[in-house]
Parts: C-alpha cells; sequence; structure tokens
C-alpha cells in the first residue's frame, strides 16, 4: 500500500495573505426553505446548526444574496455576529432570483453595490471579508442573464470601488473559465474561484490548476455532487479501510486533489455536518494510491466548463423545487 500523506498535509489556507483558515468550510445554501426560497421550517434549528459548525471549527461560511433571497445572509448574521476574527463569510453577489424563483445573473454595477450593502445589512458587520461576483463560465443552459453585455472590468471594477471604500477586503469569482480568472486578475487580485468540482463532475479542473499556480483558493459548489455520487470501488474501499462514510472520503479526495481546494459541505444535519468536517482527520490518511484511484474515477481531460453530468442536474432539480442555478 502507497504511503499516506501525514507529514506534507496542509489542513489551512492562508486566504488573499490574510486570513488562515481551514481548509474545509460550511455551505449554507440549505438553510433556506424549499426550492432556496425564504426561511427553513425549523429557524431555530438553523442557527443552532451555524453556531455548533463554528464550535467545531469551522472559519469560512459560503453564502449568497440570492439564497432566500437574504434570509440566508439574515441567519447567518443571526447566528454569529458579531463575528470572530478569524471566521470568513464569503458571499456572492451578482446573482438574483426571478418571481418564480428562477436563478438569474445580474452583473450591473449599481445591482452590485446594493447587493453588497444588503449583506452587510443582513450580516450585520460592517465589512464583508470576502465577496465574490457571479460569472456565467459554468452555467450556459441554466441559468439567464440579466444586462448581460456588462464589461467584466465595470462589475468587477464595482467591488474593487466597495473593497476602497472598506466595506469589502477580498474579492472572488464564481462559475469562471480560465480565461476569466485570467482577465479578472488583470483588474484586481482575486482570492477565491468558486466552480463546480467533484468526484463526479471534473468540470472545474482548469480552473483548479490555474489557481494552484497562483495560490488562489479553490472553492468548489456541490463538493458531494448534490447528493448524485456513485460508489465505486475506488471510493468504497477506502471507506471501508478507514470506518467512514463515503461522502466524507469524497471530500477528503477534494482535500488532497489540489492543496488550494475548500470544499463547502451543506447540510441540515448536525450529524452530517460533523461527519463532512472528519474529512479533515483522514484526508491525510488516504494513501497516495488511493487518491490516484479517486482522481482517475471521472477523466478530467475529457471534462468541459459547461456540461453537468446528468444525474447532478437531476438531484439538483429535485432539491430545488424545479429551479435551476
Amino acid at each position: 500500500m502507497s504511503d499516506t500523506a501525514t507529514d506534507g498535509f496542509d489542513p489551512s489556507h492562508l486566504l488573499g495573505g490574510e486570513y488562515r483558515m481551514p481548509r474545509l468550510g460550511y455551505g449554507a445554501m440549505r438553510l433556506a426553505g424549499p426550492g432556496v426560497i425564504g426561511l427553513p421550517e425549523d429557524v431555530n434549528g438553523a442557527i443552532r446548526l451555524l453556531q455548533h459548525a463554528a464550535e467545531l471549527g469551522v472559519r469560512f461560511f459560503d453564502t449568497a444574496n440570492a439564497y432566500g433571497p437574504r434570509t440566508v445572509n439574515q441567519l447567518i448574521g443571526r447566528a454569529l455576529s458579531p463575528f470572530d476574527d478569524d471566521i470568513v463569510i464569503g458571499n456572492k453577489v451578482g446573482a438574483a432570483r426571478g418571481p418564480h424563483g428562477e436563478w438569474l445573473t445580474d452583473s450591473r454595477p449599481e445591482i452590485i453595490r446594493t447587493q453588497v450593502e444588503d449583506a452587510l445589512l443582513d450580516l450585520r458587520a460592517e465589512t464583508s471579508p470576502l465577496t465574490y461576483l457571479r460569472l456565467t463560465g459554468d452555467s450556459t443552459g441554466r441559468a439567464d442573464s440579466i444586462a448581460d453585455d456588462v464589461p467584466l472590468e465595470e462589475s468587477l471594477g464595482a467591488l474593487v470601488d466597495l473593497r476602497a471604500e472598506g466595506k469589502i477586503r477580498h474579492i472572488g469569482i464564481s462559475g469562471a473559465s480560465p480565461e476569466m480568472l485570467q482577465r479578472a486578475l488583470r483588474i484586481t487580485p482575486i482570492a477565491a474561484v468558486q466552480n463546480r468540482f467533484n468526484l463526479l463532475d471534473r468540470s472545474g479542473v482548469g480552473v483548479v490548476d490555474a489557481c494552484e499556480a497562483d495560490g488562489i483558493a479553490f472553492v468548489p459548489y456541490f463538493p458531494l455532487a448534490a447528493g448524485a455520487l456513485t460508489q465505486p470501488d475506488a471510493l468504497t474501499a477506502p471507506a471501508r479501510r478507514l470506518g467512514a462514510p463515503a461522502t466524507t472520503i469524497a471530500l477528503a479526495w477534494l482535500l488532497r486533489r489540489s492543496p488550494v481546494i475548500i470544499p463547502i459541505p451543506g447540510t441540515t444535519s448536525p450529524d452530517h455536518l460533523e461527519a463532512n468536517l472528519e474529512a479533515a482527520r483522514l484526508a491525510p490518511e488516504l494513501t497516495d494510491e488511493e487518491v490516484q484511484q479517486l482522481t482517475a474515477v471521472e477523466d478530467e481531460t475529457a471534462a468541459r466548463l459547461d456540461t453537468m453530468p446528468a444525474q447532478m442536474r437531476e438531484a439538483i432539480h429535485e432539491q430545488r423545487g424545479h429551479a435551476s442555478k
């Protein structure tokens, strides 16, 4: 059996050269109501879950104005504000919801500014440690755009202006192609990129490589393939050896796949939260051979940024009440 990575595994990442944080966060989208609209049925339970995550050492929470809309940010503000200095809330702007809950992108500078200010109000914060601009590089066929002719220089420039005003500290982008990332880097430093990437869906592989080369955090959304993970032998064998759920091993593989990857699994279950966080402990226990076999489950050379596996689309469609991101 190949060696494990106990000596070389780094469980943390220095975000934007400022925030040293564990490389396993929490994705808060599932704390919204059905279809990611409104409040959850158990508001107090959602607040307790967020507080429990912080107690367990989670320091990176992923959210967006479009979750609710705004209700998830409000829950985070109620649960965790005032924020400890080492807690990073990564909030996405540039996305909106239509009258029937459909997912839209809207990158007009005035919308970007309004959403950042709304998020600060909802989160009960004076500044945002990390604000992402939602792009459409990985959303072909899954999201409609409002004013999609807005140049990146203008939409991203709105975040640059807000950073100069002290309302945000670091800028990220979400749904970016490698070309979009390089274009963004010519405008401003980028602290994080959020794209799809998991055991089943390798669509973001080109961006993972670009982020790793530049030390930029890569934050995979749907890190557990939206619940659509199959269980190939490459996954079940290490799960059996380490006595862990297959989902925990899938997260551990992400942590080993690249030193800049920060998974953000979401859940409404305290038990699942704790199982997810075990991935940080188990990641260095995966052998090099097991990591290689898990990486080989999908052909990364054939991955396309704008293509999502059918089983993932179906799982997301069901979770979101027939609204698509």
